[in-house]
C-alpha cells in the first residue's frame, strides 16, 4: 500500500463519498418532506449530506493539524499556512463553479471560508470544541435575525462577506458549529472501540434532542407549522418571533436543526469506520468517491450545467441521479486505481505543502 493509502482513513472517505452521492440526490430533487412513510425517505439527504461534508471537514482539518496531537510553535504555523493555502483553492474552485450559473447553491465558497474560521481552534482541547460549537448553535441563530435584518435595511444583504457570513444558503458564523464538532471529533483516536461507542451514543443522543425538539417546539410554539428558520425575519426590522427559531426543517438553520443534524454526522462517520473495517471491498467505490470528492463534485455540476444547455428543465429525479451515482462511484474507483490522487486534490495537496515547506505527500485527508 502507498505512504497515502497507509495515512487515508477509509471510513471517512466512505462518509465523505455518501455526501456527495447524497448532495447530488439533494440537487436532482429525490425528496421532498421526510414523513414516516418510507417512499419519503429520500428527503434525509436534502441538508444534511452537507451537513456531513461540513462535519468531515473538521475532521480532516484534524487530520492535517496532529490528529490526536495538536501542533505547537513553527509546526503550527506551517499547518496553518498549508490550511490557508486549501482554503484558498476551494473558495477559488468555488467561485469558478458558481459561474456555470446553475440551480446549486455551491458550498465550496463557504468551505472555504469554514477552514480560515477554524484556525484559530487548532490547539483548542475536545471538550472546549464541543463546547464552542454548542455556543454557536444556542446563539448565533438569533444573532442571524438580528444581523439579517441590519443588512437588508442596509441593502447590503446580497454582497459577498454578508452572504458568506450570515445570509447565504450555508451562513459561515453558523456553519463553523459543524467544522468544530468534526475538529473535536478528529482529535479522538477513532480506531479505539471505546471512542467509537460513546461516539455513537453522543450522537443518537444529539439526534432525538435536535429533532425531538423541533418537533416539540414546532407544535407547542408555532402551530404545527414548520419555520424556515432566521432567513424568515430578515425582512421583518425590529421584530423578533420565537417562531422564526422552531423546527428542525433542512436548511433552517434553526438550533434544533443543528444538533440533530450534527448527531446524525456523527452517527454515520462512526457507521462507515465500522463498514470500511469489515467490508473493505464493497464500498471500496463509495471510498474512491469521497477520496476524490473535490473534483467528483466539481465534475457534477459541470456535468449539470451540459445537462441544462441539453435538455431544459429536466436535469432532476431518480433516475438521472442513479446514472450520476454509477458515474461517479465507476470512474473515481477506476480513477483511484490507476492514477491514484484526483486532480483537484493533487493541486490542493501539492501547492500547500509547497508553500508550507511540506513534503508533497503530507499527509492525505
Amino acid at each position: 500500500m502507498s505512504e497515502e493509502g497507509r495515512r487515508r482513513i477509509t471510513g471517512l472517505d466512505v462518509a465523505r463519498g455518501l455526501a456527495v452521492l447524497g448532495m447530488f440526490a439533494a440537487h436532482m430533487r429525490l425528496g421532498d418532506e421526510l414523513r414516516p412513510d418510507p417512499q419519503t425517505w429520500s428527503a434525509l439527504v436534502d441538508g444534511r449530506s452537507s451537513i456531513l461534508f461540513a462535519t468531515l471537514a473538521g475532521i480532516s482539518v484534524a487530520l492535517l493539524s496532529g490528529r490526536t496531537r495538536p501542533p505547537a510553535g513553527a509546526e503550527l504555523s506551517r499547518v496553518r499556512l498549508r490550511i490557508l493555502v486549501r482554503a484558498l483553492w476551494v473558495f477559488a474552485i468555488g467561485w469558478a463553479l458558481e459561474q456555470l450559473d446553475t440551480f446549486v447553491a455551491v458550498i465550496l465558497g463557504v468551505y472555504g471560508v469554514l477552514f480560515v474560521l477554524v484556525l484559530p481552534f487548532l490547539r483548542w482541547p475536545v471538550r472546549r470544541l464541543l463546547l464552542a460549537a454548542a455556543l454557536v448553535a444556542v446563539g448565533v441563530p438569533p444573532l442571524l435575525v438580528v444581523a439579517g435584518q441590519v443588512l437588508v435595511a442596509a441593502d447590503v444583504a446580497d454582497g459577498l462577506v454578508p452572504s458568506l457570513l450570515v445570509t447565504g444558503y450555508y451562513p459561515a458564523l453558523l456553519w463553523i458549529s459543524f467544522v468544530l464538532v468534526g475538529l473535536a471529533v478528529g482529535r479522538l483516536d477513532l480506531a479505539s472501540g471505546a471512542v467509537r461507542r460513546r461516539l455513537a451514543l453522543a450522537g443518537g443522543a444529539a439526534v432525538v434532542v435536535g429533532y425531538g425538539g423541533g418537533w416539540a417546539s414546532t407544535r407547542l410554539l408555532a402551530d404545527g407549522v414548520p419555520s424556515a428558520g432566521p432567513e424568515t425575519g430578515f425582512t421583518v426590522p425590529g421584530a423578533f418571533d420565537v417562531r422564526w427559531l422552531t423546527g428542525a426543517e433542512p436548511h433552517s438553520g434553526t438550533t434544533f436543526e443543528v444538533v440533530g443534524s450534527t448527531g446524525l454526522a456523527v452517527l454515520v462517520v462512526v457507521t462507515c469506520l465500522l463498514l470500511a473495517e469489515r467490508l473493505p471491498r464493497p464500498v471500496s467505490p463509495l471510498a474512491a468517491v469521497g477520496a476524490l470528492a473535490l473534483t467528483v463534485y466539481s465534475a457534477h455540476l459541470l456535468a449539470i450545467r451540459v445537462l441544462m444547455e441539453v435538455v431544459p428543465g429536466q436535469v432532476e429525479g431518480p433516475g438521472l441521479w442513479l446514472r450520476f451515482a454509477v458515474a461517479a462511484l465507476a470512474g473515481a474507483w477506476l480513477w483511484r486505481r490507476i492514477l491514484g490522487r484526483g486532480p483537484l486534490e493533487w493541486l490542493l495537496t501539492w501547492t500547500s505543502s509547497r508553500v508550507a515547506g511540506l513534503a508533497p505527500s503530507s499527509p492525505a485527508v
